[in-house]
């Protein structure tokens, strides 16, 4: 060693001790900084003067050189990160619907005086009380003002409904701008980490601003991350590269017709539908197009049924002014083709039909055993659902069955006992609603039996993807059909005009011989009052009692459950934050007892080189004196 390694040894020291007080600032002072990671100083010892080949010099040991820094390095658990990761977009996901819950309970908590199943009741007692004065034009304006009541009841509800589901798309359309803005800057981090690493140095902070990233992008969406530490950092959704290096995928939202113009998340780059399943933005696609969509075809299924089963009776029905055939509520036929024939391609030529219900013309009696064998396929949810009968099911066993099943088709007698099938809201949002899209039978319950179709077997089936698809009924034989309404009668839902201007029309009785309504005739009246505790089979609601218990129930759950669900996911994560801030984040006091320790080196350093310029000074100007 020269004379001059001491101060060598020296300076480097001072250097090290410098950087270790500088790094340990430099963690002080972004203590409050949210998601800094602590760094740390990784000294070494400096390459010794002589390596052990045979060009070494005679000595009794290496020589050492001091010190010196081998990196600057985060503090960072990765595996705690991934876990991290995960867990933030479950308490994201739940976070949301317990927020938009929050919104639906308040829609069903509304005041007892102006709620739908208050106002349907007074409904029902209306027609009572003209089922018992049949002549009395109070009761019939008693119906009226309470049906329009009612129908605003069902309106308002509808509105409130389709607020929230717009509410939802734009924060859909808002967050989905979040992800593509967080996922370009962690492209644009990632390229300028592999810069400074090319340069041998460690990006800590920019590391740790991409970390950020992640955790705010882990909220918005399920994501894993991979290669943190290698040039190719990676960010999956779902299985599928959404940052890869410094290369972004992103999506975009396209509108979807047929789902209230809302729009659908796309990958921009292929157009492939986008599936999120945790997140904010998984939340907020499952609260639009299952929660609130479903609660909104309950009200059109509910509305639907309930205007269709009132009218059925009162068009039949004849007035104080002996006037007949009128329905009670409006209905808004999707089109004003008789056989329901539609476009739904566009390209000039109607290809569909748009059938609601059809009605058999045999008269049924419940408890009598059929005496036949097959199978039935009704349209479902994905593909056509089977519904077997046998020779010694009653005709109400087979309504049962097809009822319990999770065909999309639901039946019941009518006021006649003839078999009725009627299409319900679809799951799917590519399915029109209210759509009977198919039915079949290998036997003969629907088509000899029920005198529904006009024989068995796939070549007499009903399948609505064609025009003029009612030519498979047996409408010689004097098959009915109605044509599907317009989209959500809930919105539009009103008590015929006719009515409301000459409340006389409403009808109490049923048509004598002559056509004309008796005095004290109050048969249509009962039946319509009757209504109110007859199973009808509104979707998988039996009654109309049920769906209004089954709707408060179903949102009170769901709301408990999300709230329950937030409450945990905010403890574990209360959890996993507190073990990363206790390995990650800055603690002032172990940071200021850290500057002491190394000032004491700096100062110790300092001192060395103050003794060695002394030895030298001794050695160059007193030596010899």
């Amino acid at each position: 060693m020269s004379t001059f390694g001491g101060i060598e040894i020296g300076k480097r020291s001072l250097m090290a001790h410098n950087q270790l007080i500088n790094t340990a600032s430099h963690n002080v002072s972004n203590a409050d900084t949210e998601g800094y990671s602590r760094q740390r100083v990784q000294l070494g010892t400096f390459d010794p003067l002589y390596r052990p080949d045979l060009t070494r010099a005679e000595t009794p040991g290496q020589i050492g050189q001091g010190v010196t820094i081998e990196s600057i390095s985060r503090v960072r658990d990765e595996q705690l990160d991934q876990r991290i990761t995960a867990q933030a977009s479950q308490e994201s996901y739940w976070e949301t619907r317990d927020k938009y819950y929050m919104m639906l309970e308040q829609i069903y908590n509304e005041p007892a005086e102006v709620s739908i199943r208050t106002n349907m009741d007074q409904f029902w007692d209306a027609w009572q009380e003209l089922s018992m004065y049949p002549d009395e034009q109070s009761a019939r304006q008693a119906i009226v003002t309470r049906s329009e009541s009612l129908t605003t009841a069902i309106q308002q509800r509808d509105k409130s409904l389709a607020g929230i589901g717009t509410l939802l798309n734009g924060d859909i359309e808002g967050t989905v701008k979040q992800v593509n803005d967080y996922a370009k800057q962690i492209a644009a981090l990632n390229k300028d980490i592999v810069e400074s690493k090319g340069l041998g140095d460690n990006p800590n902070d920019l590391m740790d601003r991409r970390d950020k990233l992640v955790d705010n992008l882990s909220k918005l969406v399920n994501i894993t991350s991979s290669n943190r530490d290698s040039d190719e950092f990676m960010v999956h959704v779902n299985g599928k590269v959404l940052v890869q290096g410094n290369i972004a995928r992103s999506f975009e939202v396209e509108p979807v017709i047929d789902n209230d113009g809302y729009s659908k998340v796309v990958w921009a780059d292929t157009g492939d539908n986008a599936y999120f399943e945790g997140g904010s933005l998984g939340a907020l696609i499952e609260l639009r197009d299952v929660d609130v969509r479903s609660e909104r075809q309950a009200l059109d299924t509910m509305t639907m049924n309930f205007a269709d089963l009132v009218n059925e009776v009162h068009r039949n029905a004849v007035g104080a002014n002996n006037v007949t055939g009128l329905d009670f509520f409006t209905q808004q036929p999707f089109v004003t083709n008789v056989n329901g024939n539609y476009d739904r391609n566009g390209d000039g030529a109607e290809d569909t039909s748009y059938v609601f219900r059809f009605t058999g013309t045999n008269e049924l009696a419940k408890s009598s055993q059929i005496g036949l064998e097959g199978t039935m396929l009704l349209s479902g949810k994905s593909g056509n659902v089977e519904v077997q009968y046998h020779a010694t099911d009653t005709v109400e066993a087979v309504i049962n069955r097809i009822n319990d099943s999770n065909a999309e088709v639901k039946a019941y007698l009518d006021r006649n006992n003839h078999l009725a099938l009627k299409a319900t809201a679809s799951a799917n949002v590519e399915d029109p609603d209210f759509v009977i899209r198919h039915v079949e039978d290998s036997g003969h319950f629907l088509a000899g039996y029920a005198g529904l179709l006009k024989g068995s077997g796939a070549e007499n089936a009903y399948d609505f993807a064609q025009a003029d698809a009612v030519n498979a009924l047996n409408t010689e034989k004097g098959v009915q059909f109605a044509v599907a309404p317009v989209k959500n009668p809930a919105s539009y839902v009103a008590v015929n005009e006719s009515i409301r201007t000459d409340v006389n029309s409403v009808a109490a009785a049923l048509p004598n011989t002559l056509g004309y309504a008796e005095t004290g005739d109050n048969r249509a009246a009962v039946e319509i009052a009757a209504i109110r505790n007859t199973p009808v089979m509104i979707g998988k609601d039996r009654t109309f009692d049920d769906y209004f218990a089954n709707s408060v129930t179903n949102v009170g759950l769901k709301g408990e459950q999300a709230a329950n669900n937030v409450s945990s996911q905010n403890a574990i994560m209360a959890d996993l934050r507190g073990l990363r801030d206790s390995i990650s984040g800055v603690n002032i006091d172990e940071e200021l007892a850290d500057i002491i320790k190394f000032q004491h080196g700096y100062n110790a350093a300092a001192k060395l080189i103050t003794v060695m310029d002394q030895m030298i000074d001794t050695v160059i100007n007193r030596l010899g004196v």
